[in-house]
C-alpha cells in the first residue's frame, strides 16, 4: 500500500457517505450476514466484528480465522473510538507525516492499530454509534470488504 493524499481523501468521502438513518441490533446482526456472505463468497479467512465501545453486537469467524484476527480486530477498533475515523485512514495519515501512533499520539500500539478494517457506523445527527471491523486479509481488502457491505447495506435500507 502506498500512502498517498487521494487514499486520504477517498477515505474521508466514504466516511461522509456511509451514514445511516439509524442502527441498533438487528442492523448489526444483518450488516454483519452480509459482510460473512460477501467474505464466503471470497473464500475469505477472515473474522467480522461490529460493536459499540463496550458491547460486542455481532462476531463471526469464518473458516481458516484466528484468535491474532480477534487482537487486531480489538486494537483496531479501538483507533476509530479514539480518533474518530477510519483505522484506515488514521494509518494513512500517520505514514504521510512519516511516523507513527505511539510518537504521534502516545497510545501504545498493543492497544491502537492503524491499520485498515476498521470503519466507524455513523447515524445521521448522532455521529459514531459502533465500528465494524474485518481482519485477516491485505489491511486495503478489508477496508474496502468493510465499506463495499456498509455501502450495500444502505443501499438495501432506501
Amino acid at each position: 500500500m502506498t500512502a498517498t493524499k487521494e487514499l486520504l481523501e477517498e477515505i474521508a468521502q466514504q466516511e461522509k457517505e456511509l451514514v445511516l438513518d439509524h442502527f441498533n441490533e438487528d442492523d448489526a446482526w444483518a450488516l454483519g450476514n452480509l459482510i460473512v456472505e460477501e467474505a464466503k463468497n471470497r473464500q475469505a479467512r477472515i473474522a467480522i466484528d461490529i460493536r459499540r465501545p463496550a458491547q460486542i453486537l455481532f462476531h463471526a469467524a469464518l473458516d481458516g480465522a484466528t484468535p491474532d484476527n480477534d487482537e487486531w480486530i480489538r486494537r483496531k477498533s479501538n483507533v476509530v473510538f479514539r480518533f474518530g475515523k477510519a483505522s484506515f485512514a488514521v494509518g494513512i495519515g500517520l505514514a504521510l507525516a512519516e511516523t507513527t501512533i505511539d510518537k504521534k499520539s502516545y497510545v501504545s500500539p498493543m492497544e491502537f492499530s492503524p491499520h485498515g478494517g476498521a470503519f466507524p457506523i455513523r447515524v445521521k445527527g448522532c455521529g459514531i454509534v459502533a465500528c465494524a471491523t474485518v481482519s485477516g486479509l491485505p489491511q486495503e481488502e478489508d477496508h474496502a470488504l468493510v465499506t463495499s457491505c456498509l455501502r450495500k447495506f444502505i443501499d438495501a435500507m432506501n
